[in-house]
């Protein structure tokens, strides 16, 4: 709770430059609980008093909250959005995400922040083979559509005991093709459940992989969406 007096007490050090803070790269900022504490929303109120950069990743459609204060950053160029999207198919987001909004309710919080002014890249993540890469030019037209502005994707990654789980869940759920998902999670990272060499665990390597990859570049070539935005501006800092 008392995360944005910290904030702003560093933000006043005489020692600090402005480079930009991520929220949400480890753990969704919008948790149900920041519904009645409202930390995150504070702590946006602090960044954009100090015209301080911020990019914020979530699943989560309780940042439409805070359209007002990441709209008008984003028109500064202080502020961008990440919002996930793995699949389209609302059955198949209920058994891999429960707690989560649907594909539908994302796309319409892409929507919301795109008209308050924040720019938004849709993260087709994780890209699930034999599962929901086919979707992947479905979700691209979707979000693009949806007002997304960029876009980027990450393979199904397994580090050491999510493997477990994930093989219990789509044995429990997805049986008939249980064993051609891991099979092909396999041949991504040299015969292992995960493989976590720096430059392949986010993509994976082989044909597949490569494949993946052709088919992201065309499809964001055809919308016109960006691999990447331009840096967020650290010269409207002030104290």
């Amino acid at each position: 709770p008392e995360a944005p007096d910290i904030l702003r007490r560093e933000l006043r050090s005489r020692s600090y430059r402005p480079a930009v803070i991520a929220i949400g790269t480890n753990t969704d900022p919008y948790q149900p609980i920041e519904r009645e504490h409202r930390v995150m929303r504070r702590l946006l109120e602090v960044l954009y008093e100090f015209r301080h950069p911020v990019a914020v990743v979530t699943k989560g459609s309780l940042i439409e909250r805070d359209a007002d204060i990441l709209g008008e950053m984003g028109r500064m160029g202080l502020a961008r959005v990440g919002i996930s999207v793995t699949t389209l198919d609302p059955q198949v987001s209920r058994l891999m995400e429960p707690r989560v909004p649907s594909p539908k309710r994302r796309l319409a919080t892409i929507r919301a922040l795109t008209d308050a002014g924040c720019p938004v890249r849709v993260m087709v993540s994780p890209v699930v083979p034999a599962l929901t890469d086919h979707e992947l030019e479905s979700i691209l037209d979707a979000s693009a559509e949806a007002g997304a502005v960029a876009a980027s994707w990450i393979m199904l990654r397994l580090p050491r005991e999510v493997a477990v789980l994930f093989r219990e869940w789509v044995e429990a759920h997805f049986p008939d093709r249980a064993a051609r998902i891991m099979g092909r999670v396999r041949e991504l990272h040299g015969g292992q459940d995960y493989d976590p060499e720096w430059g392949r665990r986010l993509t994976g390597t082989g044909v597949f992989a490569d494949l993946v990859a052709h088919r992201f570049a065309i499809a964001t070539k055809r919308l016109g969406l960006a691999h990447g935005l331009p840096p967020l501006r650290t010269d409207l800092f002030r104290v």
